[in-house]
């Protein structure tokens, strides 16, 4: 039996290893890239409930590229809705010149408000994959 067979189906080599034929699969080599919050729940999200698109991104090597991606936009979006949101309900320094706990409390809610939607839209939602 040959070491090394080619499967021209599916573009793969692969190597004999006792009885079996394993494909000779090399994650290639990529930037160093850190991952936020965002990402990582994203990439949580991926692995338990779409394992397939998970795997595809894993084997192409576009798993950390893709998390990047996906936590930019959501911090992005995040720091966006929060401001909207502060302007909008009138939220302002002059609010925290006044009374620095009722602003505090303001822009906590709104915060808690801006990631709920951040992770229904982006992290969990049908727009996320």
């Amino acid at each position: 039996m040959e070491k090394f067979i080619y499967d021209n189906s599916n573009g793969l080599w692969y190597e004999l290893h006792g009885d079996y034929y394993l494909p000779c699969l090399v994650i290639p080599d990529e930037e160093v890239h850190t991952i936020g919050i965002w990402g990582r729940k994203h990439q949580q999200y991926l692995r338990e409930h779409r394992p397939t698109i998970y795997s595809d991104l894993v084997l192409s090597g576009k798993l950390f590229s893709y998390l990047v991606d996906i936590d930019t936009q959501a911090r992005t979006k995040l720091d966006m809705l929060v401001a909207q949101l502060a302007e909008k309900e009138g939220i302002d320094e002059q609010l925290k010149a006044q009374d620095q706990m009722a602003w505090v409390r303001a822009m906590n809610n709104i915060r808690n408000r801006a990631e709920e939607i951040v992770l229904n839209e982006q992290i969990y939602g049908e727009d996320a994959v």
